[in-house]
């Protein structure tokens, strides 16, 4: 087992060695919560899908954190990688999907795509009942 603060361990890339401070310490890398998505939202879906009166260890949540959190960078760099070859600014969530096929996370792509579209389709649900609502609602009102 590696020991604790030794290079390419947890420790050592949240610790002043790497740049693991942040804007705090001066350090040029990102600070810990800004590399990983935070603890309480992965503990929330993690006892999701266990029973009531199930635990979850605390290394089990950094582990599935850390995980995550680099599952999240390597497809959005992939992503972000497209869009520059692109000349674009912006990813969008077809381009998160193209990553996730180009880079071999084909079974997630179905079920995504349907999420996507589902999310666009609320989306545009919300404009224009808001559209109606300004319109037919309150039609003195200046906007």
């Amino acid at each position: 087992m590696a020991e604790s603060g030794a290079p390419g361990t947890p420790e050592s890339v949240h610790s002043g060695e790497q740049g693991g401070g942040g804007a705090q310490s001066g350090g040029t890398g990102p600070r810990e919560q800004d590399r990983f998505l935070p603890i309480a939202n992965i503990s929330r879906i993690m006892k999701k899908v266990i029973p009531p009166n199930g635990k979850i260890a605390k290394d089990a949540k950094d582990c599935v954190q850390e995980c995550v959190s680099e599952f999240i960078s390597f497809i959005t760099s992939e992503a972000s990688d497209k869009c520059q070859r692109e000349k674009r600014k912006t990813i969008n969530g077809d381009d998160l999907l193209w990553a996730m096929a180009t880079l071999g996370f084909e079974d997630y792509i179905a079920p995504l795509k349907m999420y996507l579209q589902l999310y666009r389709e609320v989306l545009l649900l919300q404009v224009v009942s808001f559209i109606w609502f300004c319109v037919y609602a309150c039609p003195n009102r200046v906007l």
